[in-house]
């Protein structure tokens, strides 16, 4: 019932209806009364009637009442159908802007540029925009700036408006392109799909769960553990200590009714975790500050009902919002009256055989106004006058509390932190030293925006450091999140990984009501391939109980998955980018190659290309093999359609979707590798 509220009444009625709360008289619309939120595809938020800072709208030094400010590089797409007139408007730079930041204004109609402003910067004075769109089925708004990130790159839509037929209104374009579902169903004999490796600290609990797919009953043995471990025969899950390091071989064994399977695991007890990129749930982007203990357990018990635990899913990460005051044994963070028994909630995700994360920040407060680990008064308390005031305590204050806190989460059994602030390196050595002698193994996250520049140092402190803001579901987010990172491979691999942030599959919270991703299927099968090629941490962040089927056919491809979860950790690397197809190519542990087709068109190159049209096709393309480095014979395997496509020389012919993706795992031939 919660979940029809939540999205009939939010995002999918304002696709198929004319909401009557927009204000229109004579055919006029206002743009800032649409919800821009839900059509602006921009990495950053728009703001109706505001600055980005909250002040009135100003360009040049003149005043607007009405109007949109966007920030940085923007792209706002609707659906006219032929039922508008004229589009009018004053664009220019926000008074509030980067001086040193340049914009240029695009109106752009069925791929023609119907208005192109002059390069504009603070301070200059208003375009003027009239044009005429009869006729016009898709319109594109479009600010590009010096760069898709530039700080306070605020440019504004001043006095925008729609002068509409009748009472029809602007429009989403349609995300209506087929779910085809590529992944095969699991047979019912089991498979084991758990990593090939596994870390864990001399002395620390360990915890580790044999994934398999396959018809239950099963039952689970392990060959080789190490002095301490054992395995439950009936959940796989195994656990206890080991005192000493080493590397160890196991030999896991899973059996069912129909047969059985076996595969090796190497225990490496030593200082490094995350051997393999971190796979699991964040609830951020499913709950937002609706979070509850209850919603936890939910998502939890989904991920295990459903079968994403039998494919390597495990972590159960809570966001932001649960923190209450400090208290308890060591003066730590407590949780708030949302999770009533914090602990016995770990336990039961644990009894599931998965892991748990939890959220918290050097700062003083929270980004959404809770308290953090750190604090102006000696006893860090969080009193209404900081909460109420939030943004004006987001630094880290006199007192810092890492070790309390980590001693509390090794306490109740937390396996992961997500550490959540704009970065700078003495926060971040401090908490992951915390958590290094807090006696349990917890993965350490940084988040939201590590600076390059200091890569070397994310790389030393932590397991996963964010390589960019905050991922939204658009093309342009995902293609600046991810098609656009290949400067951070080589800090990239087992311990610690670059993360583009949560995977934007399912339904959504990202900066408005929970509503289905905006990408394509196509797009969506693009995300994950490159996720898996860049080794990047796997977490999903929609509901996981309410999955539909084409998005848990899509995370649920374990040859997809293998290559992200390779032991040899090495991150895919950007070859070329071939007649508007994007390469890429990760070298895997047994000697084969992932490898990766992008159909990405040339994004982003020209003014229209930032813009679904509706008339986009398939692109046949020649992949000639000496463009990725490689001679000789090679037997090919489609690893979405789990499917071998022969053995090739000199070139691969495919057909690959608009935005979508070929993913190829390239392995050379017997004889060759024999001679």
């Amino acid at each position: 019932m919660e979940k029809a509220r939540r999205i009939s009444c939010s995002f999918l009625v304002f696709l198929c209806l004319a909401p009557a709360a927009w204000s229109q008289t004579n055919g006029l619309v206002w743009m800032d009364d649409l919800d821009l939120r839900s059509f602006s595809e921009g990495i950053f938020s728009v703001t109706p009637k505001v600055s980005a800072g909250g002040r009135a709208l100003r360009i040049g030094g003149r005043q607007f009442s009405r109007g949109v400010c966007v920030e940085s590089l923007s792209v706002l797409p609707f659906l006219l159908d032929g039922g508008a007139k004229k589009f009018t408007a004053s664009v220019g730079v926000d008074d509030e802007a980067n001086a040193s930041v340049r914009f240029v204004f695009f109106v752009i109609g069925d791929k023609k540029i119907l208005f192109q402003g002059r390069e504009m910067r603070r301070g200059d004075a208003p375009q003027n925009v009239n044009i005429d769109l009869t006729g016009i089925k898709r319109l594109g708004l479009l600010v590009r700036v010096d760069g898709p990130r530039v700080s306070k790159s605020y440019s504004d839509w001043a006095d925008a408006q729609f002068l509409m037929i009748g009472d029809r209104v602007p429009r989403h374009v349609p995300n209506d392109d087929a779910r085809h579902l590529l992944t095969p169903a699991s047979p019912p004999i089991p498979k084991i799909t758990s990593p090939k490796v596994f870390g864990a600290r001399p002395g620390s609990p360990f915890l580790f769960t044999v994934c398999a797919t396959g018809t239950r009953p099963m039952e689970f043995a392990a060959e080789g553990l190490p002095e301490g471990l054992s395995i439950d025969s009936q959940t796989g899950i195994i656990t206890g200590r080991v005192a000493r390091e080493g590397n160890f071989t196991v030999v896991t064994k899973a059996k069912n009714t129909l047969g059985q399977a076996a595969k090796e695991l190497r225990i490496r007890i030593g200082d490094t975790l995350a051997l393999t990129p971190p796979m699991g749930w964040n609830g951020w982007n499913s709950w937002a500050r609706e979070i509850t203990g209850e919603k936890v357990m939910r998502s939890a018990q989904a991920m295990a009902r459903l079968g994403l635990k039998d494919h390597g899913w495990s972590y159960v990460n809570i966001d932001d919002t649960w923190q209450g005051q400090r208290g308890g044994a060591w003066n730590a963070i407590q949780p708030n009256s949302k999770f009533p028994d914090f602990k016995q909630m770990v336990d039961q995700i644990h009894a599931l055989g998965l892991r748990v994360g939890v959220y918290s920040t050097p700062w003083i407060s929270s980004y959404a106004g809770y308290v953090g680990g750190s604090s102006d008064f000696a006893d860090g308390v969080y009193p209404d006058s900081i909460k109420n005031n939030k943004r004006a305590f987001r630094y880290v204050g006199q007192y810092t509390f890492e070790t309390n806190d980590a001693l509390q989460m090794a306490a109740w059994g937390v396996d992961y932190l997500k550490y959540d602030w704009r970065l700078e390196v003495p926060s971040a050595a401090r908490m992951g030293n915390a958590l290094r002698h807090s006696g349990r193994d917890i993965i350490y996250s940084l988040s939201n925006s590590a600076p390059f520049e200091h890569a070397r140092d994310w790389a030393r402190i932590a397991n996963l450091f964010r390589t960019g803001s905050d991922i939204r579901d658009s093309w342009l987010s995902l293609y600046y999140s991810l098609f656009t990172i290949d400067k951070w491979a080589s800090f990239a691999g087992p311990g610690h990984w670059n993360d583009p942030d949560m995977m934007i599959v399912g339904n959504l919270t990202t900066g408005s009501d929970l509503h289905p991703t905006r990408l394509t299927p196509d797009e969506q099968y693009s995300e994950v391939s490159l996720y898996c090629l860049l080794s990047a941490p796997l977490l999903i962040g929609c509901p996981i109980e309410e999955l539909d089927p084409f998005t848990l056919n899509l995370l649920t491809n374990d040859e997809v998955i293998e290559i992200d979860q390779d032991p040899l950790g090495c991150p895919a690397r950007f070859i070329a980018d071939d007649h508007r197809v994007q390469l890429w190519i990760k070298q895997l542990e047994d000697g084969s190659y992932g490898v990766g087709l992008f159909n990405t068109d040339n994004y982003g190159q020209s003014p229209a290309s930032f813009f679904r049209w509706g008339d986009e096709r398939p692109k046949k393309y020649q992949l000639k093999l000496k463009k990725l480095g490689l001679d000789g014979q090679w037997k090919l395997r489609d690893v979405w359609r789990q499917a071998d496509l022969g053995v090739f020389a000199h070139t691969f012919a495919a057909e690959i979707p608009h935005h979508g993706v070929v993913m190829l795992r390239m392995s050379r031939c017997q004889e060759e590798q024999h001679h």
